[in-house]
């Protein structure tokens, strides 16, 4: 049997079945919708009594019993502290999200004006701004978030802050490389010649053909920003300690894990990694359906 008949052997991604790039981006949004709910509603949860504060130690009146094993009074069971772990799973997605959030913002933000600027302008301007991001490329993102948060300190604020300075660089290079390509189309030109100004090029004709891109790098980059804060959290750099995050508490953890007390690691392991797992899958999908090139070599 020849390999025509055999379509099995055909070597190609899952992704490039469009059927299945689809589901795999709706399963992205699916996860990611939920966890986005879960942390919108986690204080109102709270409120109803469905959770317990994750930042005390003790359920009404009497104090959980540290290490407990998963039961119906937790689900999740207590860490080391009495603390409850479901609580602090759930709440560790409103921080996740209240941090990424602001981190690929203020990164977006940051990068795509460098990069318009940069692409356009050219000359010293475009050479300096090169060598900089070119720089801090060469590092590690989360020595690079390490780095500053040492400076700044913790909190939510600076821990974005601390995020952002390592996908800057990313944003920046993609949108000054589209910037260079389409400075040159005709378009660009007649409004040079009808004397428009350099401002009203880069906000009006520039700013929307260069973004085809960034919905992509935002959804890749907000998933990696969540590994890279549960970095930060595990070195003790991230959050202030009453918050719950999943870094800090992975970091609790790995004093019991040795004697077999796996769900205070598992839970917020396993939370942090399907949320990734549901931002990368959105990216994926996204750039399949953005980039025409891609779209028509892989669906046809």
């Amino acid at each position: 049997m020849t390999a025509a008949k055999k379509p099995w052997l055909k070597a190609e991604s899952f992704l490039q079945n469009p059927s299945l790039s689809v589901q795999f981006m709706a399963l992205g949004l699916v996860i990611t919708l939920v966890f986005a709910l879960v942390a919108i509603l986690s204080p109102t949860f709270q409120d109803w009594g469905w959770l317990q504060d994750p930042t005390i130690f003790r359920n009404g009146d009497a104090y959980n019993v540290p290490h407990a094993s998963p039961s119906a009074q937790h689900w999740f069971g207590t860490d080391r502290e009495g603390h409850d772990v479901f609580a602090r799973t759930v709440f560790g997605s409103r921080a996740a999200f209240d941090v990424v959030l602001k981190a690929t913002l203020l990164s977006l933000s940051v990068g795509v004006f460098l990069g318009l600027l940069s692409g356009y302008l050219g000359g010293r301007l475009d050479l300096a701004l090169l060598f900089l991001m070119d720089t801090m490329s060469t590092l590690p993102n989360l020595l690079l978030a390490v780095t500053f948060a040492f400076a700044v300190g913790r909190g939510t604020l600076n821990a974005a802050l601390a995020l952002s300075i390592a996908y800057i660089p990313k944003y920046y290079r993609v949108v000054r490389n589209h910037t260079v390509s389409i400075k040159a189309e005709l378009f660009v030109e007649a409004a040079q010649s009808l004397g428009a100004s350099p401002w009203r090029i880069l906000s009006r004709y520039l700013a929307l053909n260069v973004m085809q891109s960034v919905p992509v790098l935002f959804t890749l980059n907000a998933a990696d920003a969540i590994g890279t804060l549960a970095g930060l959290g595990f070195l003790g750099l991230g959050l202030p300690k009453e918050t719950a995050e999943w870094g800090h508490d992975l970091s609790l953890a790995l004093t019991g894990l040795s004697t077999g007390i796996w769900w205070t690691t598992f839970f917020p392991g396993f939370a942090m990694t399907l949320m990734i797992v549901g931002l990368s899958l959105i990216g994926e999908g996204l750039n399949e359906y953005i980039n025409p090139l891609l779209r028509r070599e892989n669906w046809k």
